[in-house]
């Protein structure tokens, strides 16, 4: 056998390329502030985004609240509106006003509309829990029925594809690197992060636009309401409604929104001066194979403590580098098995567990958007040094202090505190987990 001989070069290219990634640009919708400067306010200030909405009140809900987001000013109504978005699909607008608020916060110019030039090392992944359902509900399912078919627009199947909201944002943008979507429960906004970290890293892209979104029809809430998992205890008094950690939490509330993310290799963002809000330093995936205690509707504790410490592996940092927690806490019972499920895997309880807190108890649920918009919020905290409050969690369930010792003040907001890693965490329907380890960017 001829044993050929490899020259250093090709030596090198056999190494798995590892690029440091980091955040350049962010862009939001939410229940309590549409665009980022209005979103950080109302994080700090523990500003609620749940209200009554009188449509689930007639319909017959038992769960009459929920968030929905205000997006009447948005600056970004102009454009995707010439885009033909503004009045389709609610999570494709969404993602539009928070994926162009995204590129343009990463110091990033929007092309003309008739501008040939494609941005070949650029790509794009903004997953949904359940897509445009509401179009569906109110458009096509009823002219279907009816067998009105030439009353669908032309173009009603780019406002129907689950990859519809990537699809539509890389025209936009002329992006011309990956142009796709993924789909996991609740965990889909997190994991659309750690996948474009994954492609950059990889050097498979320079730059990713990543994030999730999800519009509000009761078309898709009624399913949670039909579970008895939405409270419906607070229905007089809305921004009492999402009460993670809390003894009189009934259930969580459903809402709707968007998150955006650039991500950027460090070397392309370094190049052109960009803002670096902070450094993805790893992140994990995994599922809890619904056993042992692990089901379509529950997480396997073990899958869980798996997933965090596989995150922290491959960040390589330990427990105790974490300084803050962004949990997924949703108001369920679920919380309890979160917060021991953390203390088993940062080792860490008593006055030595780190801050944590959800982003829940002021937007709600936001399901398939909800892991981008709360990974947003965490690098809110880390750049801007502020641990935001817990609302409605007064009265913390007495076993989860028993692991904790003290959720540290969680109606205060905590300023000129030094954040130098979030572990960002999201767990969904089918026992699926991720995870994601943010750091302050250092130089």
């Amino acid at each position: 056998m001829i044993r050929e001989t490899l020259l250093p070069e090709a030596l090198q290219s056999l190494n798995p390329v590892s690029k440091r990634v980091v955040i350049t640009g962010m862009g939001v919708i939410a229940p309590n502030g549409s665009g980022l400067e209005e979103f950080e306010t109302a994080i700090r200030n523990g500003k609620s985004g749940i209200a009554f909405i009188p449509e689930l009140a007639e319909l017959n809900f038992a769960c009459h609240i929920g968030g929905v987001p205000d997006t009447a000013n948005s600056k970004y109504n102009e454009i995707i509106d010439k885009y033909g978005l503004l009045n389709g699909s609610q999570a494709i607008m969404y993602a539009g006003l928070a994926g162009l608020e995204a590129w343009e916060n990463a110091g990033l110019i929007v092309p003309e509309y008739d501008s040939p030039q494609v941005d070949f090392d650029t790509g794009i992944m903004i997953g949904t829990g359940i897509g445009s359902i509401d179009l569906a509900g109110k458009t096509v399912i009823p002219n279907v029925d009816q067998g009105k078919i030439s009353k669908l627009r032309s173009n009603i199947v780019e406002h129907m594809m689950i990859s519809g909201a990537s699809s539509q944002i890389a025209g936009i943008l002329a992006l011309g690197n990956l142009s796709t979507a993924n789909s996991n429960a609740c965990s889909t906004g997190t994991e659309a992060v750690l996948f474009g970290y994954d492609r950059i890293k990889s050097g498979k892209a320079s730059r990713m636009v990543v994030g999730g979104t999800d519009g509000y029809s009761p078309y898709y809430w009624s399913f949670f309401d039909n579970m008895r998992i939405l409270t419906r205890e607070y229905n007089d008094n809305p921004e009492l409604g999402s009460r993670p950690m809390s003894r009189t939490a009934s259930g969580f509330v459903a809402s709707a929104g968007a998150g955006a993310l650039v991500l950027e290799e460090l070397e392309t963002a370094q190049e052109r001066n960009a803002t670096i809000y902070a450094e993805i330093g790893g992140g994990f995936m995994n599922s809890g194979g619904q056993r042992n205690g692990g089901s379509m509707t529950a997480p396997n504790a073990e899958g869980v403590e798996r997933c965090i410490r596989g995150a922290l592996d491959d960040a390589g940092v330990a427990g105790d580098d974490i300084t803050a927690i962004s949990g997924h806490l949703t108001s369920t019972k679920a919380d309890l098995m979160e917060i021991r499920s953390w203390s088993s895997a940062l080792n860490r309880s008593g006055d030595n567990f780190p801050y944590i807190n959800s982003l829940k108890s002021m937007t709600g649920h936001c399901l398939g958007a909800s892991g981008a918009i709360e990974t947003i919020a965490a690098v809110l905290q880390i750049n801007g040094g502020f641990i935001h409050p817990n609302i409605n969690c007064d009265d913390i369930q007495e076993e989860i202090l028993a692991v904790t010792g003290n959720i540290h003040a969680p109606n205060t907001l905590h300023d000129n505190v030094s954040v130098n890693c979030v572990a960002k965490a999201s767990f969904g329907f089918g026992d699926v987990n991720s995870c994601i380890i943010l750091n302050k960017y250092n130089a």
